[in-house]
């Protein structure tokens, strides 16, 4: 065998893990903006309350034993952090899915991906503050491009009809769920390391102990009323709750952290697409102010390319 076509099966090997990686990407991205949607289904005839503990009910145990088989855990020095995957339960797993079911109640999901596309950028800013992390001139140029994009998409591109009206309900959920995601990634970049996957299993085991109470306390959890609803549920707990942080982490084995954080914009492009598929209405204000959001968090995140040596950001 020669030297050239020796060299030439580590390279294709190299390259069909790299597409493969890029599959695995655009798969946990697309699986987390079908929560969108067939999230907004479901709470038409379920509370965001009954919506998160069966997700996290039904997501748990295969996350489990995924976790304990493929990462094979020190289980005890897992549960020594309790006080970190309680404040990652409370915040990510828990709030912000409370509060963008919520948000789904009031708002469409083509808008509520819309706002939901600035948290990287305020991320970017959260990191700068708390954790003494660099913001370039490049980030705050990003932030302050996707910020322009936030308010072009909740004015609707009307901003005198915006002054006399000011945000609706949906709007300020969405903002609280990307504050509250914001927390979560700082909580946890903060947090000691574990396996990803052991520690999402673990945080929706806390979960559901969390909201179970909360849930009967307010007159139980609601059954889903159909075949479609039970079906939406399912679909829910697999795709964005399990396979979704199954590729994502594959993916990670190959790709650095930090770049396949930037595929994480896609989840709003795949919820627009799903939007327009769906022949859902929208304005030219939602079309234009979303593009300028995530030019402005490519920006923001620009630098990302160059530090392929960062943790990789938290996700839902």
């Amino acid at each position: 065998m020669s030297v050239g076509s020796s060299a030439a099966g580590p390279e294709a090997a190299a390259r069909r893990s790299l597409l493969i990686a890029v599959f695995s990407l655009l798969g946990a991205t697309l699986f987390w903006a079908s929560n969108y949607i067939v999230g907004a289904a479901v709470l038409e005839t379920m509370d965001p309350l009954s919506l998160v503990l069966w997700r996290w009910t039904l997501a748990a145990v295969p996350l489990l034993a995924i976790a304990h088989f493929a990462e094979r855990p020190d289980w005890r020095e897992v549960l020594r952090a309790w006080p970190w995957l309680l404040a990652l339960s409370c915040t990510g797993l828990a709030g912000y899915n409370l509060t963008l079911y919520a948000a789904l109640q009031y708002s469409d999901a083509f808008s509520a991906s819309l706002i939901n596309a600035f948290n990287p950028a305020v991320i970017a800013v959260a990191a700068a503050i708390f954790l003494r992390q660099r913001l370039t001139r490049t980030g705050v140029a990003g932030v302050v491009i996707a910020l322009v994009g936030v308010f072009v998409v909740v004015s609707g591109g009307d901003v005198g009809a915006f002054l006399e009206t000011g945000f609706g309900v949906g709007q300020m959920l969405m903002f609280g769920a990307v504050g509250i995601w914001t927390a979560y990634t700082i909580i946890g970049r903060r947090s000691p390391p574990l396996p990803p996957i052991t520690s999402t299993s673990i945080q929706a085991v806390i979960t559901v102990l969390l909201v179970a109470p909360v849930t009967f306390a307010t007159g139980g959890p609601q059954l889903p009323v159909s075949a479609d609803a039970a079906t939406s549920l399912v679909l829910i707990a697999v795709f964005p709750s399990v396979l979704s942080y199954l590729l994502w982490n594959r993916a990670l084995a190959v790709i650095p952290a930090a770049r396949a954080g930037v595929f994480l914009n896609l989840i709003t492009v795949f919820t627009v697409a799903f939007t327009l598929l769906a022949g859902q209405p929208f304005t030219v204000g939602q079309l234009v102010g979303g593009g300028v959001v995530i030019v402005g968090v490519v920006v923001a995140n620009a630098e990302a390319f160059r530090r392929p040596g960062e943790p990789h950001p938290r996700i839902f």
